[in-house]
């Protein structure tokens, strides 16, 4: 099976238990095959979610048998710090605390505004600050301290 189609056929199986895709890698590390499934929750993961996603993924694995090599399944959160890849990414992350690195300036505070253009960030001091979404070098969910 073709790894995109797979991975169409596990978010699908993710949806029905309500948790989304957030990566899928199938690499060789230590001469082991790892089926590597990334999964995110709008309330974050926890170990709890992992094995319930895992036994949920393994039936289903058993039964259209996606490779012909033996494989380890491993199924977990995508970080707590984890980049926001694309404007969906961005636009659900708002509420949470990011990390937004601009060509000229780095920012840390609440994403209290998505629009299409730009997003709006509340740093510690309460000042909110516009920034084009093109001018965005990289935004990731930051840890507060």
């Amino acid at each position: 099976m073709q790894l995109e189609a797979l991975k169409k056929e596990i978010a699908l199986q993710l949806e029905r238990i309500n948790y989304r895709l957030y990566d899928l890698e199938y690499v060789e590390e230590h001469k082991q095959m790892i089926l590597r499934v990334s999964i995110d929750h709008p309330k974050g993961i926890s170990i709890d979610d992992c094995v319930e996603v895992s036994q949920v993924l393994s039936d289903f694995l058993d039964q259209i048998d996606p490779f012909s090599e033996s494989y380890q399944l491993e199924v977990s959160s995508p970080g707590a710090e984890r980049p926001l890849r694309n404007l969906q990414e961005i636009e659900a992350a708002v509420g949470r605390y990011v990390h937004v690195e601009t060509y000229e300036q780095v920012f840390e505070g609440d994403l209290v505004r998505f629009e299409p253009h730009s997003i709006t960030v509340r740093d510690k001091r309460n000042k909110q600050t516009i920034i084009d979404v093109v001018d965005i070098n990289m935004i990731r969910l930051a840890i507060k301290f």
